[in-house]
This record gives structure tokens, sequence and C-alpha cells, in this order.
């Protein structure tokens, strides 16, 4: 037994069946105010900042272990220049309030939102928690009602506004679970191609 904690982004698994059932390792939860972020270097959450406004994140929020946005995801969103270099960003629907970060949840993928962010692909997998007695059934974005999905748009395009500034934030699209497959798959080749 290590006597160490694992990397949450290189030391653990991407989950038991991917590109399906994955691990998400939880940074922000719906309650936080504050932008928590893995530190690449210590692997430890830190404050990236604080919210501006008074939106709070509609879902777990987290990333995918041992993924990375790069060249492969990247040509999955025609509209983006280069992948935004950190892990794959993923959403867990899940029907309890689950109120700590730094946990890691195995979670169904159903979809996901296809945003470009000055330029980088930065997609955003929407899964459920497997399992879950509400989401749990859920096999397909269309599965889940549409203002979740509109929440999570929403979110994704304003947490970052300065009042009289426009957003550099943009979603393309909204996808089905077949082409958050292909996300998943090309973000753990990419991570291959950087790390292995």
């Amino acid at each position: 037994m290590s006597h160490f904690r694992p990397h949450p982004w290189h030391g653990l698994e991407v989950g038991p069946e991917p590109p399906e059932v994955l691990n998400a390792f939880i940074e922000i939860t719906p309650f936080d105010m504050m932008k928590y972020e893995i530190d690449k270097i210590s692997g430890y959450l830190r404050v990236d900042r604080p919210l501006r406004s008074s939106a709070q994140h509609p879902a777990l929020y987290g990333f995918v272990p041992r993924t990375y946005c790069g060249e492969r995801v990247c040509r999955l969103a025609p509209a983006a220049k280069r992948g935004d270099g950190d892990p794959i960003d993923i959403c867990v629907l899940s029907e309890r309030a689950i109120t700590r970060n730094e946990i890691i949840i195995r979670c169904r993928v159903i979809g996901g939102l296809q945003m470009i962010d000055r330029g980088e692909a930065d997609d955003k997998i929407i899964s459920v928690l497997d399992g879950d007695y509400m989401w749990g059934n859920a096999r397909d974005i269309t599965d889940v009602p549409a203002v979740l999905v509109e929440r999570l748009q929403h979110y994704f395009l304003t947490y970052k506004l300065v009042p009289g500034q426009r957003s550099q934030a943009r979603i393309t699209s909204i996808y089905g679970r077949t082409h958050a497959f292909k996300v998943v798959r090309a973000a753990m080749e990419d991570y291959d191609a950087k790390f292995a």
C-alpha cells in the first residue's frame, strides 16, 4: 500500500469502462462560490478565482483523469485552433446533494457541450452519477430535461463575464453520447501522446 496520495490527473484511472463509465475527480460543487482547479504540479486543489457573479454551478464539476485536451480533441471541434491543454472537463448530475470536492465519482457519459474559449477546444462532458436513483437510467443527453442542459450552457457562457465586456466563450454544439465517446477517446489518446 502506498503512503502517498496519487496525483488526481496522472495517478488515478480514467474509469472502469471508458469511454462510457468514467471516474470524475470533482473540483467544484454546486455550493461553491470559488472556482477551484487542480494544481497541475502538486495535484492539490487551488483557488483559481472567486466567482464574480451570483451564478452557481448547476452540477458537480471536475475532470477525467488521464485525459488531455490536445490535437485529437481539437480535430473534433472545427472552430477551435487548439486544445486547452487541460484534462477533459466533466459535469456530473446527481439527485442527491454532494457537498464535498476532491472526491472521485464513478459516472456514466450521456453527452456534452462543444465549447470554444478564446479559440481553444474546451468541451464539457455531461454525465450522470452511476447508480443514481433519479438520473442513473439516463443513457443520452435527450434523457434529461432540456432545462438542465440550458442551465449548464448558461453557466459556462456567463461565469467569467465582466460587465461591459463580450464573452470570449461560445458553445458551438450540444452532442449526445456517441460524439461524447469520441471526445473522451480522443482525450485519452491525447493524454497518451503527451505523457506516455
